[in-house]
């Protein structure tokens, strides 16, 4: 028995497994042209979508083919142009003091000077002279602060209200201190202008409690004794320049002897040296009215010899004891 054998030679199974199960490459080529085909045949305004235009795209990779990509924004932003904006900047020195309170100026003023001690003198001498108001304004507010800080319930005299305002009256007193010697001769001329600081502050001083311990009252007591010297020195000065007498006419004499009766002695100083002021007033204004007697006796005198010459002269007698007017004619 004859046996035919194929002449084709044999082939691999997997070999025929691909040949029977997979798509030739003609087919391939025909697919490819065939989808061409037919994307020519759509109109010429339909425009192919992003995934058409991938996957026909023979540039695309494979392998992003059907990946989405994201479709440009087109919204409108508006840019900054750089350089013409508005830049922040620190606010001007007069402009930056207009916004400070007076509280804040003395502040930064003080913090400048204890930085620069230097700048101490020139500023004192650039400010303003402060005014007999201005000044008084600023001692009723530590009179007021003083004030404020008693307790309630409790006499203004005890030791407990002494303990809660003496921080308060240690302030008033100091200023009180530190004010006066800027009205006071030679850096005061006017003595109108000392005598009324003087005749304020002392008021303040009579307000001031008499505490019931001894020790508590030797600020008080301190006061008097300062202010009682301020009241001599500005005295003094004020019978030098126009001999006392312009205290009489302004009442202030008066208004140191009751302040010296409300201190109760305490400003003895004070009162002694008015007496002086005032007896060297009497002194001076006796003197004139001495001087005008003998000037008026002198006068008369002159007045009585001129009259008695006139007469002998008229009467042809005037000369005749001397031997004048005697001889040939």
């Amino acid at each position: 028995m004859n046996t035919i054998i194929s002449q084709q030679p044999l082939s691999a199974p997997h070999l025929l497994a691909e040949g029977i199960f997979s798509p030739s490459r003609a087919d391939t080529n025909y697919t490819t042209h065939s989808m061409a085909a037919s994307n020519r045949k759509r109109k010429a305004s339909e425009e192919p979508s992003d995934n058409e235009r991938m996957s026909t795209s023979p540039s695309v990779s494979p392998s992003i083919s059907g990946r989405l990509l994201p479709h440009p924004l087109h919204r409108n932003i508006k840019r900054t142009r750089t350089g013409t904006g508005a830049v922040g900047t620190p606010l001007a020195l007069p402009r930056l003091l207009e916004t400070l309170s007076a509280d804040s100026m003395r502040e930064l003023l003080q913090n400048i000077c204890d930085r620069h001690p230097s700048l101490q003198s020139e500023i004192a001498s650039m400010a303003p002279r402060p005014s007999v108001d201005s000044a008084l304004t600023v001692l009723s507010r530590y009179e007021q602060s003083f004030r404020e800080a008693f307790p309630l319930g409790n006499r203004h005299t005890s030791d407990y209200a002494y303990n809660r305002v003496r921080t308060h009256l240690l302030a008033l007193i100091d200023a009180v201190r530190e004010f006066t010697p800027h009205f006071l001769p030679p850096h005061e001329t006017q003595d109108s202008l000392s005598l009324a600081y003087l005749d304020a502050v002392t008021h303040m001083i009579h307000r001031l409690p008499d505490w019931d311990t001894f020790q508590h009252r030797r600020h008080k007591n301190e006061a008097y004794d300062e202010i009682a010297q301020a009241w001599a020195s500005v005295l003094r000065a004020a019978a030098k320049r126009a001999g006392g007498f312009h205290l009489s006419f302004g009442g202030w004499d008066q208004k140191l002897l009751d302040h010296s009766r409300s201190s109760a002695g305490k400003m003895e100083a004070a009162a002694q040296e008015l007496k002086l002021a005032q007896g060297l007033h009497h002194h001076m204004a006796a003197g004139q009215g001495m001087n005008t007697s003998s000037s008026s006796s002198a006068d008369a005198s002159v007045g009585d010899e001129r009259a008695s010459i006139r007469q002998q002269l008229f009467s042809g007698t005037y000369g005749h004891g001397l031997g004048v007017g005697q001889g040939r004619w």
